[in-house]
């Protein structure tokens, strides 16, 4: 698989969660500004994964913060993701 279709893979997830926000926020009026941290959050993460594969840099390692600890259903999604 070359680069260019890997980073054409990434922009598509990354179009499938945006449209699945969009859904979320449809339904259950989310406030503007939670959307536009949402997306601006998702935009930066996006771009950190594009370095990563134009650098072949190791996996960012999220801080374990235990005063801020993901919502139940993040974390479980997470731990699906190892």
């Amino acid at each position: 698989m070359t680069k260019e279709m890997v980073h054409e893979l990434i922009d598509g997830l990354f179009e499938e969660q945006a449209l699945a926000l969009g859904g979320v926020v449809a339904v259950h009026e989310l406030r503007d500004e939670v959307v536009w941290q949402l997306v601006e959050s998702m935009d930066v993460i996006r771009g950190r994964v594009l370095r990563r594969l134009d650098d072949q840099i190791q996996p960012f390692e999220r801080p374990r913060d235990s005063k801020n600890r993901p919502h139940p259903a993040i974390e479980e999604f997470l731990l699906k993701l190892k």
